[in-house]
């Protein structure tokens, strides 16, 4: 697949794994608290930290019927109407800005998601570099039509969706204007179960719809996400807040900034491993090869002395004859007076 640039930093399997800090509504409704995430995310070596733009009347209507209220009692939601889910969680519009440039100033990308069009156009007048689409809004078509026609990349989450369903979504964006899109596997439960994940779907989905792909990963700790990279995922993205016990909508499953920097560290090892097919002695072994076993000498022999398992043996260190050639040199006669600890070389016999 092509690489793709994301904020000017290029993203693909010949680069580092690109890591995504979502703040969601980790802020607790404090712009201070929201800096002081960036600045967390940043120092942990986050490559980009998303918001989320919308409004709860952007997103949904101030009702208390069934319709509108979260039933599930596993969720951290439970019981809340979507109006005072999404009223606790948005990010006022004005913090868009220092948010974003708190990150420039740190070297980081910031970007957001946005839930309706005129979230698109507000992020437009702040010029942000590309565009995350949620699960849930995926197959949100005009929305994604959008989006598309900004010319700008775009990242889409596809948990719950069907094959069918992301082909319609791929097909409305790039049938609009978008170049360059990023699949992310997702699973959308929060927090989600490792077994739920099926991350050998990104693969499969990079086949499929020939573009990158990643995981958008709502487990706790970083296994799913290692494991991602591992499978060919280029970017992956994890919920973030400064501590768990502070609470918050999103706290109960976001890294702290000890473990996003072990998420940084570990995927780039897991992509660093990755390499290529190789067989034989790399560079990095060479100086190793003469700890392997070989054929020594182990008595003082005269000339005319036959090998045998008494003063022939495969030890180490490397620099004999292989111990295949144990069996043929058996019976053997060495043509010359032989110290013991002699590596053997077919000079001797």
């Amino acid at each position: 697949m092509r690489e793709i640039k994301l904020g000017g930093r290029p993203v693909g399997l010949n680069h580092p794994p690109f890591i995504i800090a979502e703040m969601s509504g980790n802020h607790n409704q404090s712009l201070e608290r929201a800096l002081k995430i960036v600045d967390a995310a940043a120092e942990a070596g986050a490559h980009a930290l998303k918001i989320q733009t919308y409004t709860a009347d952007t997103m949904t209507l101030n009702k208390a019927e069934d319709d509108f209220v979260i039933k599930d009692p596993e969720s951290s939601w439970g019981g809340k109407s979507l109006y005072e889910l999404y009223k606790e969680a948005y990010t006022p519009w004005e913090w868009h800005q220092p948010i974003f440039d708190r990150c420039r100033q740190l070297g980081m990308i910031g970007f957001s998601t946005p839930f309706d069009e005129s979230s698109v156009d507000f992020l437009e007048s702040l010029n942000i570099p590309f565009y995350k689409i949620a699960s849930f809004e995926c197959t949100d078509l005009p929305l994604l039509r959008r989006v598309a026609q900004t010319k700008k990349p775009i990242i889409i989450s596809t948990g719950m969706c069907t094959a069918s369903e992301i082909e319609e979504s791929v097909n409305a964006v790039r049938e609009a204007g978008c170049e360059e899109l990023i699949l992310l596997k997702c699973t959308s439960t929060y927090p989600a179960s490792p077994a739920d994940t099926n991350i050998n779907t990104i693969p499969h989905m990079k086949e499929l719809f020939q573009c990158q792909a990643g995981l958008s990963d709502h487990t706790m700790g970083n296994g799913a996400a290692v494991a991602s990279v591992a499978l060919g995922g280029t970017v992956v993205e994890k919920h973030f807040t400064l501590s768990r016990a502070d609470g918050g909508v999103d706290a109960s499953f976001s890294l702290e900034p000890n473990e996003m920097e072990a998420l940084v560290t570990e995927t780039k090892r897991a992509w660093q491993s990755l390499g290529g097919v190789h067989y034989g002695v790399t560079n990095a072994e060479k100086s190793s090869k003469k700890y392997r076993r070989s054929l020594y000498v182990t008595q003082n022999m005269k000339a005319g002395d036959i090998l045998s398992k008494e003063n022939l043996r495969a030890i180490r260190p490397g620099y004999g004859l292989a111990p295949k050639y144990y069996d043929i040199l058996l019976g053997k006669k060495v043509a010359c007076d032989v110290e013991k600890g002699t590596p053997v070389t077919w000079d001797i016999i």
